[in-house]
This record gives C-alpha cells, structure tokens and sequence, in this order.
C-alpha cells in the first residue's frame, strides 16, 4: 500500500494502529482549527500525550505532510471503525467559525483526494450528507468528524462545500456527470404534464426522508410556478431556498455553499403586510439536488436546541405537515397552508403518500470515558449491546447515546475519581468546560485544596482539564498538584 506522492514533509506520529483492519474505501476531511504549518501540525500529532492523529496535514501553505502511512489506521475521527477504512486528512484553517481553508489549502485538498482515489481504487467520491449511510460506501464514501462525536468538525466552511469538492474530485478522476433532471424540462409542459413530471421525484424523496410526497409536490408547485419561475428556470432552485437559512448547519446539504442566484422577492409580515428585499437564493446541480436539500433542511434546521420543523417526518397528515412547516417559520405568507390545500386538492395529491414508511433515524451508542473527552471514544455502536460489552471490557468506560445521554455505565468502574489537587495561585481561571476556547465563569479558585470528578483534554493546557466536584466549572491541572 504506498502513500501519496504529492508528499513534501513527513513526520510519522506514534498514534496510530499497524495495520489498519480494513481496506480503504472512504475519505474523511477534518478542520485543524489553525492555520498551521505542516511543520507545527506535525510537531503536535509526533507527541504521545496528544492521543490523535491523521493521516495526512495540509499546511496553509499548501504543503501536504505525511503523518500516519496509509497501511495504519490513525486516530482522528473518534471512531476506530471509521478511521480503519477512512483515509483521514487535516486542513490548516481558521480558529473560529465557520474554520475556512484557503485557496492553497483548497486545491491541494482537491488534488490529494484525487491521488487517494486513484491508488485505493476508489472509482467515484460520493457524498449525500446522510449519516445513515456510513459504510454503505456504493452510496456515500465521504464521513464527517461530527457524525462521530460532539464537534464542529470539519467546520461549516469545508461541510457546506463537500458537494462541490466531491464534483472537482471527480472531475480530476474523470466520471461522467450525470445531470439529472433540469428545471429547464418544465418550462413548456402544461401544468398536469408538470405534476406528473415531478411527482415521482417527490415518491422518491419520501421513501427517503419521511416527508409526505403531497406536501413536497404542492411546495414544488407553489414556490416554482410548476418550475417555471425566474429562479428555478435559472437555478433549479424549485423552492426558494435562501443562501443562508438558520445558520447553514444541518445535515445532507446538497448545495455546494458557493453558487448564489441574487433576485427581488416579496416577503410578507406576520400582519400580512408585503415589501420587497433582494435576498441570495441557492443555486443547483439538477431539480433532484434542489428536492433534497429542501428535504435535508425541514428535517435538520434548529431554532436553538430545538428542531425547527419536529416532527414533520413521522406525520402521515399532509394538513398537520404544512402548518409545522409554515409555523416553523418557512414561508411568511399568512395563506401558505391554504394554498397549499388548494393544489393539493385540485391534483389530488394525498394518492402520491401511500405506502410511505415511517423513516427511523439511525442510532449511535458511544464508549468513552466520559462525554466531553472525545478523545477516549473506542468505538461507536449501532447495537446497544455490542457498547455495554466494549464498556466491561474497559474499567472506567460508559455508553453514551448520540446526544450524549448516558445509557450504561461500566461494572468495572475506574477507580481514578475523585481525587484531591492541591493550588498555589490566587488567579486559577474557572471556565464553562475543559478548554480555553470555553468561557471563564467569572470565578477562580483562589489557593486550596479541590476535588476533581472528571478529566478531558482541550485547548490552553498540557495535562489537561479538570472538571470540579462543586459544580463550578473546569479548571487546568498545569497548574494542579494532585494528593
């Protein structure tokens, strides 16, 4: 198995596992969270106590480092069944959101997943944004750090453009696009030849999201004009998604996070009252991108902590689906919903949503030491089982559920806390979690004597963070001697 010869630094990190279990077949980009040279990278990945690794740094500038030999498994995603298949890559990047890569950092990423595809045989990068289909590699060969584990990671620059890298990739490699169906196909059909044309790509679409095909239909019809608007006939963009709806953060994006269409548009207040803004719509590959992104956005878009449109998969009422959709806040036309009755009436649009079948988000199950220390995750499970008996094998392990829920906890309990640490400083900063990327609480411990419950790594400090029986927050053990 060789390495990529677009190498021009190599420091080989002693995080790894020789050999890998498991032959390449996916690609993993990660944010470095700094815009770091492959030199400083590769210093840090070279160190023991760091616990993590990669198989390839790209510094910014440009420069490609060899870190873990791609016959190893490297420590980098939190998910050793994901690092054992996956070629892992670190991008120098900024250190705040949304983590952005550079025009060098962008090209030599493009070229280096060429290469990679190349010499493991990988035909065609392919990625959905689903986390469903991890290791279905005939569907999607790309994964995301946060699908793994409670991080940003690859940093919404890189996430939101992965459709466009997988097309440049792909370029490079030489498949055929394929262009699926274009907004221009409906221009001159009449509105039943429109209907007809566009329902079987709203069947298709409930099969895989839940969303009533009815609902999808009359929304492809109300906002498009029958795909015959000005944005779709110019973007496909048959629903009219903005360029930047609730922060550009949920899952299965098909927008490349770059092609914008900029045009009037009517808006309504709450009192019904209309006015017109020029706003940045999304612009697509094909009317099929447009369906699942509109899709991936019902499903996944938060306000706050909370889903934006809960529930719509599960409903099997069309009626019940368009007010969570118009109450979630999508569209600000006072009559949406009775519009869309009006065309889901006239078509007789309900006969498209049988057969639909309860769509079931898959589940994880985590082991690691704790929730925050993602860096001691071993595994995660789609069994709940297969988690309790990775945990008994580890003393002091526990099974986290995907949103950090603790399901089980080890009978063999680590015996590591409490423990005592004695301070010396008046000054010790108290912060919100265990980094210096978390915000002070506006406390400090002042000299004395304090028990630690709970230990993770994080930025600011080598030894790591200590997390405070009372409650008040984490503190650095650089500065802590323990008893």
């Amino acid at each position: 198995m060789s390495n990529s010869s677009l190498v021009s630094y190599k420091k080989i990190s002693p995080n790894k596992n020789s050999p890998r279990n498991h032959s390449i077949d996916t690609i993993t980009i990660h944010c470095y969270v700094g815009q770091a040279s492959v030199e400083s990278a590769a210093g840090w990945f070279s160190r023991s106590d760091a616990e993590c690794s990669c198989n390839y740094m790209i510094g910014t500038d440009g420069r490609i480092a060899l870190i873990v030999d791609e016959k190893d498994r490297s420590w980098c995603s939190s998910s050793p069944s994901n690092d054992n298949r996956a070629i892992t890559i670190e991008c120098a990047s900024d250190s705040t959101h949304p983590y952005a890569i550079n025009d060098k950092v962008y090209s030599s990423l493009i070229k280096l997943c060429a290469d990679i595809c190349r010499r493991n045989n990988i035909k065609e990068l392919k990625w959905r944004g689903d986390k469903s289909l991890i290791g279905q590699v005939d569907k999607q060969n790309m994964t995301v750090h946060r699908w793994f584990a409670n991080k940003a990671c690859p940093g919404d620059y890189i996430y939101n453009r992965l459709g466009k890298i997988v097309e440049e990739v792909n370029e490079m490699l030489g498949v055929e696009k394929t262009n699926g169906t274009q907004a221009t196909a409906f221009k001159n059909l009449s509105e039943q030849d429109a209907v007809d044309k566009i329902m079987p790509l709203c069947v298709a679409d409930m099969k895989r999201t839940g969303i009533l095909a009815s609902v999808t239909g009359a929304q492809f019809i109300l906002e498009s004009g029958y795909g015959k608007t000005v944005l779709a006939q110019n973007t496909n963009n048959c629903f009219g998604m903005k360029a930047y709806l609730s922060g550009n953060t949920w899952a299965g994006s098909t927008w490349d996070g770059t092609s914008i269409f900029t045009k009037p548009t009517q808006e309504q207040d709450t009192h019904g009252v209309s006015s017109t803004v020029v706003a940045a719509f999304r612009k697509y590959a094909c009317v099929e991108d447009s369906i699942a992104d509109h899709s991936a956005y019902l499903l996944g878009a938060m306000n706050g902590f909370k889903k934006r449109y809960a529930g719509l998969a599960e409903c099997t009422d069309w009626e019940e689906a368009a007010r969570i959709i118009k109450n979630g806040g999508y569209a600000t036309d006072v009559e949406y919903v009775e519009k869309l009755r009006s065309i889901i009436d006239r078509f007789n649009l309900t006969e498209y949503d049988a057969g639909k079948e309860t769509v079931a988000e898959k589940k994880w199950y985590l082991v690691r030491k704790t929730w925050v220390n993602v860096a001691s995750q071993l595994g995660a499970f789609e069994k709940v089982d297969n988690a309790k008996k990775c945990a008994d094998e580890h003393p002091g392990y526990t099974v986290y559920d995907d949103d950090g829920k603790i399901v089980y906890t080890s009978k063999n309990p680590d015996k590591k806390f409490p423990y005592e640490v004695k301070i010396d400083i008046d000054n010790l900063n108290i912060r919100t979690g265990p980094g210096t990327n978390y915000a002070k609480t506006g406390s400090m411990t002042g000299r004395g004597i304090f028990t630690i419950v709970e230990e993770a790594s994080g930025e600011g400090s080598t030894s790591g963070w200590g997390r405070l029986l009372s409650g008040a927050g984490w503190i650095s053990l650089d500065y802590a001697e323990k008893k």
